[in-house]
């Protein structure tokens, strides 16, 4: 499983650290403003960031559900769920972006 940041978002944080910060903060006031645990959260920005194909934040989200305590197969699950609303092809990608993240040491 990747566990460190892609080095292209590594040298973002390096680069704008007040704006990291910001978005930090924005994303934990969301985190906080509903009944959702961290698990349910992660595997729902799983399915937007497949659905939007956005390849590095479906993986890191990917990786985060399973840390928060999701079993990969309700990552996979999650994806398939894709299909009918988004098209086989996108779940498709996302099916094997998640693989990559989930099982590359």
């Amino acid at each position: 499983m990747k566990e460190t940041l892609p080095e292209h978002f590594q040298d973002f944080v390096k680069r704008y650290p007040d704006v990291w910060e910001a978005h930090q903060k924005l994303s934990e006031a969301c985190a906080e403003s509903g009944p959702l645990d961290r698990k349910t959260r992660e595997l729902i920005k799983v399915g937007i960031s497949g659905a939007a194909n956005q390849i590095t934040a479906l993986q890191r989200h990917a990786v985060m559900a399973v840390q928060a305590g999701a079993a990969e197969e309700e990552v996979y699950q999650t994806i398939l769920l894709l299909i009918t609303t988004v098209g086989f092809p996108r779940a498709s990608a996302a099916l094997q972006w998640a693989r990559n993240a989930l099982t590359t040491a």
